[in-house]
């Protein structure tokens, strides 16, 4: 936002949708300029602007027309004309567009059952086509009766085309005008395109009509049917066109001229893409050019109509190039007689109905668009693919999210109108498009106002808006005195050689200071000789990040002093153990205790090597009071009075941690080696309170007999064991002794016998 540089509030909001002007009077500070006033939101608020003087209008949407999509079913009573059958909603909106923030709407379509249809049938009438001819001429009834099982409304009509009545397409021999054929057929003069039948619900009447069409011929093999398919487009009152479902079906077993092809008949114009049809016969094929594929999609898609191309096997490939290049087409292969053409129609019909893509108008200059569909089975898509959906039958739903955002203001400034429509169809929503280029405060502006320099400028928004040839903050001064060196007087402190302390421009005798590549740092004052980024720091930020830096001086947050805001005026860090600030030895200075008693230190003042603790201090003193006994019990009534002194039953009635005075629990050793329990506390009156457990806990002496009957049952049990030991020996002595006997007896036995 600052950098947009802005001099107005107009500017200000078509840098960003992010960025607000504050059209506070006093905003400013003495050598900012005017374009300070622009920033994003946050740090206007910061630098003081109150939000109701932040201009900052947002964009809107508003639907203008909004009927419901229609819900009848075929054969219904209900007989609906087709301007009140609904297909896409909503059918107009509004949107206010600021630069950069997108408006979004969503676009509903639903496929209306028993929907009208119109069906022209364009045929090939060469002399290739002779057998094709035969089956097309019951083709009336027989579609009709196949169509009713799709809609109640369906008319047809016919067409018919040849080529350009021109050298060397045809030959232009009196008898081959006459009779194109060889031999003895029988065929009609050539012509390029002619309206045969326009749309009628009578089938009966196409079958009339057609039965008495002949074939005609021409001379070399691609057809003129760019021509005809041109004029059935853009003629919508000869042929009948309504607004419906509009089908074209091509015919054909040939290829096709196209633009450039007519300069081999010396016919250099090109197709002018307007109707020329006089008796239902196309009249300009000799001058005008055949049109090209791109004229041929922009009238189709203009006039809504859906192409079907029935040719044969042979051209099958190319007639599938061209489809890839007209939207909402469709080839079906013609059977070499057309006797298939019914099922091909209906097959087409069903592929063509079953998507729906959406299509735009040009978009102004500045203008971007996104859609997102919502098609069936949860298949969503964005980008080129979120356009369409696909496999749609008659009574489904899909959505489509639109996304339009103004990158720029049109220069005048005024309204557009951009439409969206599902191709093939004639609903179309309708968007009206309004862009915020301007403040709602601009509007309230003074012009000549008193406030800018006697009438030299327009005030709006807070600030002035100068008149051509004027400039300054408040138009002062003129273009011709910009440069004068008795302006630059104006802008050196005194004693100083400096212009605008070399931190800005003289303009009109007034700093404008220069801005920093970090836009939240700035130059200020009267000669730029103040920023918020020179003051002291600490931990790197600048005030500690504890304050504000204004003019190289910090201006700290409460509870935060020093230069650079790094001392905190917080007691908490000092707070001891006790309750008391530095443990009352000392004074908190920065969060920091500064001991004041040599003998105590630490971060609260509560060490203390060489002293006694407060339970050690004051043991002897309750042991006198509570109990009469230790080493001040003759001196208890001199030295011992200087607290009160509560008994308690037990250790639980002793005051707990939590209460507002300091408190200590002390545990100590009485004369008799009894433990007796106390706490002593001081309340901020500075009195002493001692609570002590009138009860000591002394130990037990031992109990004798358990002692004694241990020992003997030990002495037993040891006994018993040697004992044990013993036999276990005596026993092995016994039989090594037995088996040593055993071994020289057997050795004597020997002797005697030898």
């Amino acid at each position: 936002c600052i950098k947009a540089n802005a001099k107005s509030c107009g500017e200000c909001i078509q840098a960003g949708p992010n960025c607000g002007w504050c059209k506070k009077t006093d905003f400013l500070q003495e050598g900012e300029p005017t374009s300070a006033r622009c920033d994003d939101l946050a740090a206007l608020k910061s630098k003081g602007c109150p939000m109701e003087d932040i201009e900052n209008p947002r964009g809107s949407k508003q639907v203008l027309e909004n009927r419901e999509v229609t819900n009848r079913k075929k054969g219904a009573a209900e007989k609906l004309k087709p301007e009140a059958i609904t297909q896409i909603q909503p059918q107009k909106l509004a949107l206010h567009l600021r630069v950069g923030e997108p408006q979004t709407f969503s676009l509903k379509f639903k496929r209306a059952e028993d929907y009208p249809i119109d069906l022209y049938y364009l045929m090939d009438l060469s002399y290739s086509m002779k057998d094709d001819l035969e089956n097309v001429k019951s083709l009336g009834t027989a579609l009709m009766l196949e169509m009713e099982k799709i809609t109640s409304d369906f008319r047809i009509g016919f067409g018919s085309f040849v080529e350009k009545t021109v050298m060397p397409y045809i030959s232009t021999t009196p008898a081959k005008l006459r009779n194109p054929c060889t031999g003895d057929q029988n065929c009609t003069s050539p012509f390029s395109y002619k309206n045969v039948l326009s749309l009628t619900s009578e089938g009966n009447k196409f079958n009339e009509l057609v039965g008495k069409q002949h074939i005609s011929g021409n001379l070399d093999s691609p057809e003129g049917g760019f021509d005809a398919i041109m004029q059935v487009a853009v003629c919508g009152e000869q042929i009948g066109w309504r607004n419906v479902t509009r089908l074209l079906v091509f015919s054909t077993d040939a290829g096709f001229h196209f633009a450039g092809d007519g300069k081999l008949g010396g016919i250099v114009l090109p197709n002018d893409g307007k109707c020329h049809l006089e008796n239902n016969v196309y009249t300009m094929s000799h001058y005008y050019d055949y049109p090209s594929i791109a004229h041929l999609v922009q009238k189709l898609s203009e006039n809504n109509i859906q192409t079907i191309f029935a040719v044969t096997e042979e051209f099958q490939a190319v007639y599938k190039e061209l489809k890839n290049l007209i939207p909402k087409s469709a080839v079906g292969t013609l059977s070499s007689n057309s006797s298939n053409v019914i099922q091909l129609i209906i097959d087409a019909y069903n592929s063509l109905s079953s998507e729906v893509i959406l299509e735009n108008t040009k978009l102004p200059k500045g203008v971007t668009i996104s859609y997102k569909s919502f098609c069936k089975n949860g298949v969503n898509d964005t980008q080129e693919d979120g356009r369409k959906c696909s496999n749609i039958s008659i009574g489904d739903e899909v959505r489509f999210e639109i996304n339009i955002t103004a990158n720029e203001c049109p220069k005048k400034e005024q309204n557009e109108t951009i439409k969206i429509k599902p191709l093939g169809f004639t609903e179309e929503v309708e968007i009206n498009l309004q862009f915020i280029c301007e403040c709602q405060c601009q509007s309230e502006g003074e012009p000549n106002s008193p406030a800018c320099h006697a009438g030299n400028g327009t005030f709006e928004c807070g600030a002035c808006r100068c008149n051509e040839g004027r400039i300054g903050r408040l138009c002062e001064c003129s273009t011709d005195e910009v440069n004068s060196e008795d302006m630059d007087a104006y802008c050196r402190r005194e004693n100083s050689t400096e212009i605008c302390s070399n931190n800005g421009e003289c303009i009109c005798g007034q700093c404008v200071c220069k801005k920093r590549e970090n836009t939240n740092e700035v130059y200020s004052g009267k000669y730029c000789e103040c920023d918020n980024f020179n003051c002291d720091r600490s931990n790197g930020l600048i005030c500690g990040g504890n304050g504000i830096c204004k003019c190289r001086v910090c201006e700290c947050f409460p509870n935060f002093t020093g230069s650079a805001c790094d001392c905190s005026l917080d007691t908490t860090p000092c707070m001891a153990s006790n309750g008391q600030i530095c443990n009352g030895r000392g004074t908190c200075e920065c969060g920091t205790c500064n001991c004041t008693d040599p003998k105590f230190q630490g971060p609260t003042c509560e060490m203390c090597q060489t002293c006694l603790g407060v339970c050690a201090e004051h043991k002897d003193c309750v042991q006198c009071r509570a109990f009469d006994k230790g080493e001040k019990k003759e001196t208890c009534s001199q030295e011992c009075m200087h607290f009160n002194m509560t008994r308690v039953e037990s250790r639980d009635k002793l005051p707990q941690p939590g209460q507002s005075d300091p408190l200590s629990h002390c545990k100590e050793k009485d004369v008799d080696d009894c433990w007796f329990y106390f706490t002593y506390s001081v309340n901020s009156n500075g009195e002493a309170n001692v609570h002590v457990v009138e009860t000591p806990e002394c130990p037990s002496g031992p109990d004798i007999i358990p002692i004694v009957a241990g020992v003997v049952a030990g002495i037993v049990l040891i006994g018993l064991a040697l004992l044990l030991i013993w036999k276990l020996l005596m026993i092995i002595h016994d039989r090594r002794e037995f088996a040593k006997f055993e071994k020289e007896k057997m050795n004597a036995k020997w002797d005697t016998v030898s």
